[in-house]
């Protein structure tokens, strides 16, 4: 930074800025308004808006200039690449800071995950903040390949990065006075705790809030956000690659309670972010639903950094860090220039040659796909009597729901169901070579004939397989195996698609647009056997997921999500259907 004289004497027009921006529309989410003015850059911080000259000048001929973008919850880890290759495609996009929660490693990796991202996020024209994981695992009823206590995580909590605690999921253990994580909470001091609730309601949720978790991004009605909102929490409106949110919620912000309010991603998936976009993709929906445009940057931008205490970033103001978006216009919203710390990185939708060279390889992880030799007949399922609890899949949404069905039953066991579109599903532990397999069935793929699986399975990421026979499920499952990691289809137990993620199990070393098109392709192949989903691959990620309602399927069996217990896949319940 400038020295404080050299400062005020550009400030003041006295001298040449290093940078001006000339002739552009300022996006002042302080006030509210947009106006013409120049924007003056020394080294990197913003000095001046008015008429200001400088050394290197931009002529923007009346474009928009507005602060870089930040997406205040991601997990990196779900874009399926690196973070360098993350930020070749987002930078150019308008997001010049993110707030990561690494927990999908974490839950893999332990610590070692945790030092890979970090050390991944340097060299980078994108600022990553990090929350330190706060659930890992995110309950007990998951097998992870680590688990991390208060002791494991008070190290990261004092690095420069990293912001506070991430989304704090297991809240029936919390609401219990679980002291493992109650420690979590105490060493937190007064960082920032970012909070994971769906469905909490009622004096619960005041003892959630009430122990400093400030944030929310699983709402998904608006009564649930208005709930939240007025007992103080910031509600991250998500859009993410499964979860659509902002629908639902935007017609809760009002001028009166905008602050309380952010975007959000969570999780991006490589097609999302190739032919949608970023952080841009949210504001351009928000505006087509109704926002003004000021008020859909401010979400984006000052909003998520006052939650997080960025004091020097999410504003076009004297003082801030010239992390900058230039636009052509309010109604087709491209981005043409993106300027970090006052330097010029991307332009026309590419990052600038000399940003490139900067960024430098990370390290090598461990191999992470550690299973049980695999027999056929693990996978059977022995028919009771009674119904069975189907996990139901719910379109847009992580939420699933139970369903009580009758179960197609061959020679004493039950199989897929096809006609009525009830498949097999099967979750295989991963990290330890255990024996633990959780079988259920799920409703809502419209597999016809074959099997899929993936290594990435939400939270503990074990490797989560359905299909229509018992043999296809083995094969994929041990397919995934051999690539180490990633995602696989198999008919008549032959590979006839995948897609390898050896990092950790989730990540390619390729980039975007190569994991994109490897997963196109695979997706096509789904559709060919029948599948009706437009990811297949992101919904099945989500179903071992036991802190989201209302029941899925981890290693240890069928969990009821709100009770935070296994129950028995076959049921005396009357079957309604």
């Amino acid at each position: 930074m400038a020295n404080l004289d050299r400062i005020i004497k550009v400030a003041r027009g006295k001298g040449k800025a290093d940078v001006a921006l000339r002739n552009g529309q300022v996006v002042n989410v302080c006030s509210g308004e947009v106006y013409r003015a120049d924007v003056a850059i020394l080294d990197d911080r913003i000095v001046g808006l008015g008429s200001y000259r400088g050394v290197r000048e931009f002529d923007l001929r009346g474009r928009i200039v507005a602060p870089g973008f930040i997406d205040s919850h991601i997990h990196l880890e779900s874009t399926m690449v690196t973070i360098p290759e993350f930020a070749k495609v987002a930078v150019p996009l308008g997001t010049t800071s993110v707030v990561s929660d690494p927990h999908e490693i974490a839950n893999v990796m332990g610590l070692d995950g945790i030092n890979y991202m970090l050390k991944s996020s340097k060299y980078n024209p994108l600022n990553v903040f990090v929350m330190v994981p706060s659930c890992v695992p995110s309950s007990p009823l998951e097998t992870p390949g680590a688990e991390l206590r208060a002791t494991d995580i008070f190290f990261f909590l004092n690095q420069e990065w990293v912001l506070g605690l991430a989304e704090v999921m297991d809240y029936p253990r919390l609401l219990e006075g679980e002291p493992s994580i109650l420690d979590k909470l105490k060493i937190a001091g007064k960082k920032i705790i970012d909070g994971h609730a769906p469905g909490l309601s009622g004096k619960d949720l005041c003892a959630y809030v009430a122990v400093r978790i400030s944030s929310d991004h699983e709402c998904s009605t608006k009564a649930e956000a208005l709930e939240k909102l007025r007992l103080g929490m910031t509600i991250m409106i998500r859009e993410g690659g499964l979860a659509k949110n902002m629908e639902a919620l935007l017609p809760l912000v009002t001028p009166e309670n905008l602050r309380q309010f952010t975007f959000c991603t969570d999780d991006r998936h490589p097609q999302c972010l190739v032919e949608e976009g970023h952080m841009n993709a949210l504001v351009k929906k928000a505006m087509r639903l109704g926002m003004d445009p000021v008020t859909a940057i401010r979400m984006c931008t000052i909003n998520p950094a006052e939650h997080y205490h960025l004091e020097n970033l999410g504003a076009v103001a004297p003082g801030k860090i010239a992390d900058l978006v230039v636009i052509d216009n309010f109604r087709d919203f491209n981005v043409e220039m993106v300027f970090k710390n006052g330097q010029l990185v991307a332009k026309d939708g590419e990052l600038l040659p000399p940003v490139v060279s900067t960024m430098r390889p990370s390290e090598i992880l461990r191999g992470s796909i550690n299973i049980q030799w695999l027999k056929q007949e693990y996978f059977e399922i022995r028919a009771r009597k009674g119904s069975c609890r189907v996990i139901g899949l719910v379109p847009g949404q992580l939420i699933t729901r139970e369903e009580i069905l009758k179960p197609r039953v061959v020679r004493g066991k039950v199989v897929p169901d096809t006609a009525r579109d009830i498949l097999k599903l099967a979750v295989v532990e991963r990290h330890h070579a255990s024996p633990a397999i959780g079988l259920g069935l799920v409703r809502g793929f419209g597999l016809k004939k074959g099997a899929i699986a993936s290594s990435v399975a939400h939270d503990a990421h074990n490797i989560v397989a359905v299909g229509t026979n018992d043999a296809d499920i083995m094969e994929a499952v041990i397919k995934i195996r051999k690539l180490q990691g990633g995602f696989t289809a198999v008919v008549d137990k032959k590979l006839v698609g995948s897609l390898a993620l050896p990092i950790a199990g989730l990540m390619s070393a390729k980039s975007v647009h190569e994991v994109k098109d490897e997963l196109n392709t695979l997706i096509r192949v789904t559709k060919e056997m029948g599948c009706i989903l437009d990811d297949p691959f992101m919904t099945l990620s989500f179903l071992a997921l036991s802190v989201i309602p209302d029941i899925k399927l981890t290693d240890k069996g069928i969990v009821d999500v709100t009770s935070q217990k296994v129950i028995p896949l076959f049921t005396q319940k009357k079957s309604k259907g």
